[in-house]
């Protein structure tokens, strides 16, 4: 499946031309084919390493009337984690109910290891942040965890098994900040 959809990736290369900069395909670090906006046709979900020291890149494509893949969103120094060291490094993927995952983690450095997952849904012509998930554990301390699943859209969730509430919102993909979801779950 991987081998196929890398080969699918260097056939659309010519469309990977982004405003001022064209994609260095070796950048792309993790892809995902899905139906992001429920119209019958592919889209897909690029996760780019940074040019430059910075947080992962996130590309989102529409597939266009005429079945050519056509950038909806580029945007930058999104997705933290890295690729030089075994543990870090984060992932994009699609759910069975049309949207997008996104994981990052650290499971390698330091005593606190934490993995997050980002559900992105798509309508009215853009990319949300639905959901948050996020959870850690202290490897010295094993009575220090944090289990926390949050709805960004209602505003409900659980952190260790209790309810969390809060007002709901519509968050564009590109406003998020981890700050947001860690502060609803009670770690930030």
């Amino acid at each position: 499946m991987r081998g196929c959809l890398i080969s699918a990736l260097f056939l659309l290369l010519p469309s990977f031309a982004v405003a001022a900069e064209a994609l260095d395909p070796a950048r792309i670090v993790s892809a995902a084919t899905g139906d992001w906006n429920k119209d019958g046709a592919s889209d897909l979900a690029l996760l780019v390493a940074p040019a430059e020291d910075k947080d992962n890149a996130i590309y989102l494509y529409l597939n266009s009337d005429v079945g050519k893949l056509t950038l909806n969103s580029a945007i930058p120094d999104k997705v933290w984690g890295q690729f030089e060291l075994y543990g870090q490094a984060p992932a994009i993927s699609p759910l069975l109910n049309g949207s997008i995952q996104i994981t990052s983690h650290n499971d390698a450095v330091g005593r606190e290891r934490w993995e997050q997952k980002l559900t992105i849904a798509y309508g009215n012509g853009d990319f949300v942040v639905a959901g948050y998930t996020f959870s850690s554990y202290d490897t010295l301390d094993p009575e220090n965890t944090l289990q926390c699943d949050f709805n960004v859209l209602n505003g409900k969730g659980t952190t260790n098994g209790k309810p969390i509430a809060s007002k709901g919102a519509t968050i564009l993909l590109k406003d998020w900040r981890d700050e947001m979801g860690q502060k609803a779950c009670g770690a930030g």
